[in-house]
């Protein structure tokens, strides 16, 4: 028996537009066949599987959970150079965020 695909309806539907609306947000969801919408989450996920999980064999769930944390916070955050960031680290960027809002 054919499962039917779950649908996105509760994501896009006017009510939940209305209530990110009046909250001041925006939602994060892009239109139909607009394939650049999830590029960073792409991009990220490329570069973890790329990087760590295809070239790692993991004795248990733990161990993977353990050294993607790992990879996150130690490597990917704070020594990887992106260049959407102008070839300097998430957490350069944050930092400087930071000092801005403190400056202001």
């Amino acid at each position: 028996m054919l499962q039917r695909p779950v649908e996105l309806a509760q994501y896009t539907s006017r009510e939940l537009r209305c209530k990110l609306r009046s909250l001041g947000l925006r939602a994060s969801v892009g239109r139909t066949g607009v394939c650049w919408d999830n590029a960073m989450a792409e991009s990220f996920f490329g570069a973890l599987k790329n990087e760590l999980v295809h070239r790692t064999t993991f004795p248990t769930r733990a161990h993977a959970h353990r050294a993607i944390v790992r990879y996150i916070e130690m490597f990917y955050n704070r020594k990887r150079l992106h260049s959407g960031l102008g070839y300097k680290t998430p957490a350069e960027v944050h930092a400087e965020y930071e000092e801005l809002q403190a400056a202001a």
